[in-house]
């Protein structure tokens, strides 16, 4: 009975193939375009975290009073909160770091992160092969690691003896434990690409322990007991909490995709709008075939067809030209997202969950049957409502005011909806021509950049560390088109989280309980001027600023009017930590511009930059950055 009643819509729509195609290409693009956008929001947004009851999965970290926002965690922090804590089952701390792996093929360099035991039992994914590293083999130093899935295929091929395996990490060796599954990543860096390779023990050193107690650079993931809440672990940790330090709570879920989540409901948004759009362009087809075929209808009406009969047929009609359109439009959207997926900014969390799933194809198939149910409702409605003997008498050539005024209403709601695109189409491109306007403190035009690490075992001392990162500039600077090349720990815009206390000298007291933090950024040859920083006072450094002479900085602009309000900062003096007497002072030379670090919508920092060759030890990687003409 369903295929007889089918036959006839399917005849009527194959009777008008242009009426036809220019329906289902128009539903095609809608509903394509939609569901290329929702598959973006379900594997961004919606799709819950890879990791078993990912709801109870939560980061803790710390917000210094009076610096720098959100700080992450200390090294003693990290012990200090495992221990005494009791809302989480399992606690840890965990850093993103680079090695040099060689050992297995062409040396390379790879993503990999140093873990507390704890993580891994917190995250609750187990190795395929294998297991995790234990606390023993994290207290005891002892050099073992957990390979990536894709690592262990790629470089090992597959072995399935890999276990006990060693590979030199920095040309130190490691012996693998275990393998991840596939797919498995962390950390999870909101806004930013992280593809770790492998992970290797935290293993704190004595100086992490004691002067690192100032540096908030680690941070921490748990899993919360059954029952427990953020806010109960949140209460928990609190009372571990200084008058300086507080601690604070929040889902991973939501510091995963919190920077991502207004644009990309946006573009749902936006989406949605074009989709109206092509609704309400099929309910006027559908309209003006109506009209079209009124006489026809008319005539079957008054040989006792049945009116929902008629209703049955025009509905039939439109959900072949949605469900056709939704069906043509999932294979645009497999087809953009195949191509577009790697067009997205690779910032952009969870980006390699992008992808054409259940869900997606449900929601295409939802979207495809309402469209044809409410775009071939209001006008088979319409048509019913025709005078029988008015429009024999007629002979088919005056419109039935019925039409006048739903073909009115459709035109009036789509200019509607059409103005509302335009509206937030403008407010958008307001938004991003004020962004491109934000200084950023620095031009990334004319500006290449490229990352490097050194082995240890070659490169242990800070001289010959010093003397490879001379000779790199010396030949960079040698290239035909290089004005500029410069060395730095941190290129802006990275991601990096960095924040540490310093004691300056003169500063104004600040207020109870508050501490003055800053991001230190060590920097070699002609790193500020390659990316343009802009120099507000005192000079940038030069060759002669060595280990062997009196130590210096360069303060931004925010950290000179923190510590010194409306005085100039050069001749100043400032030192790590919090008033160690055996810190030695850096002598402020100049002021720089403030350097955005992360989204041009983010605050600055403060910061402060000195040579690399002040390091206390070996810095053994870094960023490369050469300027290859001339800047205006």
């Amino acid at each position: 009975m369903l295929l007889h009643e089918l036959r006839i819509p399917v005849r009527h729509l194959l009777k008008s193939p242009g009426f036809t195609t220019t329906a289902v290409l128009m539903l095609a693009l809608g509903i394509g375009a939609a569901t290329a956008i929702f598959s973006i929001v379900e594997g961004v947004l919606l799709r819950p975290l890879p990791f078993p009851h990912s709801e109870r999965l939560v980061v803790l970290s710390d917000i210094l009073q009076g610096g720098n926002g959100e700080a992450g965690v200390t090294a003693p922090d990290i012990r200090a909160y495992k221990r005494d804590t009791h809302s989480f089952e399992a606690l840890g701390g965990y850093q993103s770091v680079g090695y040099e792996l060689s050992g297995i093929g062409e040396p390379a360099q790879v993503n990999a992160a140093q873990m507390s035991a704890e993580v891994f039992p917190a995250l609750g994914v187990a190795p395929v092969i294998g297991r995790f590293f234990t606390q023993q083999e994290d207290d005891r130093h002892e050099q073992v690691t957990v390979i990536s899935y894709t690592l262990w295929r790629n470089r090992l091929h597959g072995d399935a003896h890999v276990l006990g395996t060693k590979i030199l990490l920095d040309r130190k060796p490691y012996i693998v434990t275990g393998v991840m599954p596939r797919g498995f990543e962390f950390p999870l860096v909101p806004g930013h690409l992280s593809n770790s390779e492998l992970w290797v023990p935290m293993s704190f050193t004595e100086q992490e322990l004691t002067t690192g107690a100032a540096s908030w650079n680690f941070a921490m993931v748990g899993r919360l007991k059954a029952g427990i809440t953020a806010a109960q672990a949140q209460s928990d940790a609190e009372f571990m909490s200084s008058l300086r330090i507080q601690a604070v709570v929040h889902s991973l879920h939501d510091q995963t995709i919190g920077q991502a989540r207004r644009l990309v409901r946006t573009l749902f948004l936006a989406t949605m709008v074009v989709l109206l759009i092509a609704c309400a362009n099929l309910a006027g087809l559908l309209l003006v075939r109506g009209i079209r075929r009124r006489r026809q209808i008319t005539l079957q009406m008054a040989l006792g067809a049945p009116a929902v009969t008629l209703l049955r047929e025009a509905v039939f009609e439109s959900l072949l030209l949605s469900l056709t359109g939704g069906l043509l439009g999932l294979a645009l959207a497999a087809l953009a997202l195949r191509v577009g997926v790697s067009l997205l900014p690779e910032t952009l969390p969870r980006i390699h969950e992008i992808r054409l799933d259940s869900q997606v194809v449900l929601f295409a198939i939802v979207v495809s049957v309402l469209t044809g149910i409410v775009c071939g409702l209001a006008p088979a409605f319409a048509a019913l409502r025709t005078s029988v003997n008015e429009t024999l008498k007629e002979g088919g050539r005056t419109v039935a005011g019925g039409h006048v005024w739903l073909r009115s209403a459709l035109v009036v709601g789509e200019i509607a909806i059409a103005l509302v695109l335009l509206a937030a189409s403008g407010l958008l491109l307001r938004s991003f021509q004020k962004m491109l306007a934000v200084n950023l403190g620095f031009r990334p035009d004319h500006v290449l950049t490229a990352s490097y690490s050194l082995p240890q075992k070659q490169y242990a001392t800070q001289p010959a560390v010093d003397e490879f990162n001379h000779e790199l500039i010396r030949r960079l600077r040698e290239l035909p088109g290089v004005k500029f090349v410069g060395l730095t720990s941190f290129l802006p815009a990275s991601g990096g989280n960095s924040n540490t206390t310093i004691d300056a000298e003169g500063c104004v007291a600040p207020q109870s309980g508050r501490m003055n933090l800053a991001t230190q950024v060590s920097v070699e040859g002609d790193y500020l001027r390659a990316i343009s920083v802009p120099l507000l006072s005192g000079r940038y450094f030069t060759p002669a600023d060595t280990a062997d002479t009196q130590l210096v900085a360069i303060v931004n602009h925010k950290l000179a009017e923190h510590c010194w309000p409306g005085s100039d900062p050069v001749g100043k003096r400032l030192r790590l930590g919090l008033q160690e007497p055996k810190i030695p002072w850096l002598t402020v030379v100049g002021e720089v511009a403030d350097v955005k670090e992360a989204s041009p919508d983010v605050p600055s920092k403060q910061q402060y930059y000195s040579p690399l060759e002040h390091g206390d030890g070996a810095q053994s990687d870094g960023e490369c950055c050469a300027c290859d003409s001339p800047l205006d």
